[in-house]
């Protein structure tokens, strides 16, 4: 097997790209813009021009709250209306997340979050990593933390009405939350990410905020 070359990736950049007319088809709390561009070719030259439609939904953060002296995460359950038509139950089991409002930092959102959706104070946050939720079709960008917990979690019911939140806290032992990973009860791509990245980084994080 051929190795693959990486050392030109990315072969082009936003230079590359020709925007030649954007039009708003819809705008309401999410907007939908219309592009009409074209782009360079691997093989030299350009494409012909195409149409493409972006998903406009602003960037987000998620944070999965975690005790390292206890092994225990915290996640919640609260219906997802896109996850109607895909799955058995729209209940879905997820880490913390919410969108980046204008003026605010990634860690602002992810204390302010976990404060209305779980009730909890965060006591110090890991950036995991940052990825693009779905390329092909939204701008979104996704900030994961790993946030650190050292009291104990009560559960219960949290969320802000005014959003329609109705929202479940559960603690977790990470093993169990591993074992439901595993099949596949928890199933959504931010979850999916934050989880596998503990379970690489463990040893990392127990050496950094274990007893």
């Amino acid at each position: 097997m051929t190795k693959a070359n990486l050392g030109q990736y990315p072969a082009f950049g936003p230079a590359d790209v020709e925007i030649l007319d954007k039009t708003t088809v819809f705008q309401g709390f999410f907007r939908l813009d219309r592009y009409s561009l074209r782009h360079k070719l691997f093989n030299g030259g350009w494409s012909e021009p195409m149409q493409r439609e972006i998903f406009e939904r602003g960037h987000a953060v998620v944070v999965l709250p975690y005790n390292a002296e206890t092994d225990e995460l915290v996640l919640i359950e609260q219906f997802r209306a896109g996850a109607m038509f895909s799955r058995a139950s729209p209940w879905l089991l997820e880490a913390i997340a919410g969108m980046i409002d204008p003026g605010e930092t990634p860690e602002q959102v992810a204390q302010r979050e976990a404060e209305e959706e779980a009730g909890l104070t965060i006591a110090e946050l890991w950036p995991m990593l940052s990825y693009s939720s779905s390329p092909g079709g939204t701008t979104e960008r996704i900030q994961l933390f790993l946030g650190r917990l050292t009291a104990p979690v009560q559960p219960g019911i949290f969320g802000l009405a005014q959003e329609h939140e109705d929202i479940k806290v559960h603690v977790v032992a990470r093993q169990q939350a591993m074992q439901l990973l595993a099949e596949q009860k928890i199933d959504n791509a931010a979850s999916v990410i934050a989880l596998q990245w503990l379970a690489l980084n463990l040893d990392q994080v127990k050496a950094r905020w274990g007893a």
